[in-house]
């Protein structure tokens, strides 16, 4: 059956129609039922501002307080090594001896000289003391005190000079005993018994090293976006310092239990690598810690003064960034905010909050922007770090005050203290 072309124009139209009121008859239905369920329930809490504790954890590395090259002061044989390669020595613990036996027979040659010029002044000192009164009664010409003063004067001289060689020989003597210059570890020979020492040469003279490991220093850098933010946190009275100690975890995950201070921090960064040296100094008199070993540097004391802390659960991760939804005049609202440093299950927030705003930790994903909502007080996480304990970071999270993506994140590096020299604060601002 053939159908004309403008009745099949009209039963198309027709069927089109149909469907559009159907569908609009189904959103309508949809708008009605949504408008006929409850706003979403939420669980909020109200932000506070609050002085936090801080501490700062970075990688470094421990290294000798004093590293003494020990260095041939004469030349000659070297005839004995009196101590073991890795050895702790004590200061004046002989280490090395050179072939005494030419430096023995200076110091004799340099005696005998004396001896003699010790005679010599002793004869001058008497013939002075015989002229002067003989001269004092016209008994003797002026030539003759003269000439006796003249004696003594340069038998005294030679006897100076003669003290001062037997004292060069003696000093010389005594380094062909080498000894250690302070207390410390005693690396490897430099060179081995049987060797030609020669005093004065940079590779001949060098016999070891001492490392000094009492105390010892830890080595750690600050990389520079961090630095920069802690001096202008310190700058804003916003960053204080509270007794800053430093404390070292090692490897194993062996916590030592010296606090020690942080006692440098480098003025410049490095160019090479965009961070700011430092370094803590702690004690060391069991010799516990050795030189070299990979440690966890945790520095504390600093507080951070009103702060504000943003818990995990409550952030949104969209592609505009960190937003919260914020409950005000009983709706949901949207909020993008600038986060920093990772603490617990919290964030340290920098700015997009105002003490005693309200967002939601609970159910934030039933509010819808724009709609009511109703709400319910809920607890901060257990474990959001309290005014009165240390916030540190979570591990291979950010530290405080290093600059992200997102306002402040930090990676692993230095920090300083305020018991600490004049100039080593963690701050960066001089005392």
């Amino acid at each position: 059956m053939k159908i004309a072309s403008g009745a099949l124009a009209f039963l198309l139209y027709a069927c089109g129609v149909m469907t559009l009121l159907l569908a609009s008859g189904c959103d309508a239905d949809k708008k009605k039922e949504a408008a006929a369920l409850p706003p979403p329930l939420v669980g909020v809490m109200a932000v506070e501002a609050r002085d936090v504790p801080i501490t700062l954890t970075y990688v470094g590395q421990t290294e000798g307080s004093r590293a003494v090259e020990v260095r041939a002061q004469v030349s000659g044989i070297l005839m004995k090594r009196a101590y073991k390669e890795g050895q702790y020595v004590k200061q004046g613990d002989l280490l090395f001896e050179i072939e005494p036996d030419t430096y023995k027979a200076a110091v004799q040659q340099a005696q005998g000289v004396m001896a003699q010029a010790q005679a010599k002044f002793t004869q001058a000192r008497q013939d002075l003391n015989r002229v002067r009164p003989l001269y004092a009664r016209n008994a003797v010409s002026q030539k003759d005190r003269d000439d006796a003063q003249a004696s003594f004067n340069s038998a005294k001289a030679d006897l100076d000079a003669a003290k001062a060689a037997l004292n060069e020989a003696e000093i010389k003597l005594g380094y062909a005993y080498v000894t250690a210059p302070v207390s410390g570890y005693a690396s490897q020979e430099y060179r081995t018994v049987g060797n030609l020492i020669t005093a004065g040469s940079q590779d001949g003279s060098l016999l070891t090293v001492v490392n000094q490991v009492n105390p010892i220093y830890a080595n750690f850098s600050v990389p520079s976006p961090q630095f920069m933010r802690l001096r202008a946190l310190a700058v804003q009275k916003r960053l204080v310092e509270d007794g800053i100690t430093a404390q070292i975890s090692l490897a194993d995950g062996t916590v030592y239990d010296k606090k020690g201070t942080i006692t440098f921090i480098d003025k410049q960064v490095n160019p090479g690598t965009s961070v700011v040296a430092s370094r803590a100094e702690f004690e060391n008199p069991d010799l516990f810690v050795l030189p070299g070993q990979f440690v966890r540097v945790t520095i504390s004391g600093l507080v951070l003064k009103n702060a504000i802390l943003v818990p995990q659960q409550a952030v949104i991760q969209t592609q505009k960034g960190s937003m919260v939804v914020v409950v005000k005049d009983g709706k949901a609202e949207m909020r993008p905010v600038d986060l920093g440093d990772n603490y617990g299950d919290s964030f340290l927030l920098n700015k997009g909050l105002e003490p005693g705003e309200r967002i939601v930790i609970e159910g934030g994903n039933k509010a819808v922007p724009g709609q009511p909502v109703r709400v319910e007080e809920a607890k901060a996480p257990q474990s959001a770090p309290l005014p009165d304990q240390p916030v540190s970071p979570e591990e291979g999270a950010p530290h405080a005050g290093t600059p992200a993506s997102s306002g402040t994140g930090a990676t692993s590096g230095t920090a300083p203290s305020s018991a600490a020299p004049a100039g080593a604060t963690l701050s960066g601002k001089a005392e």
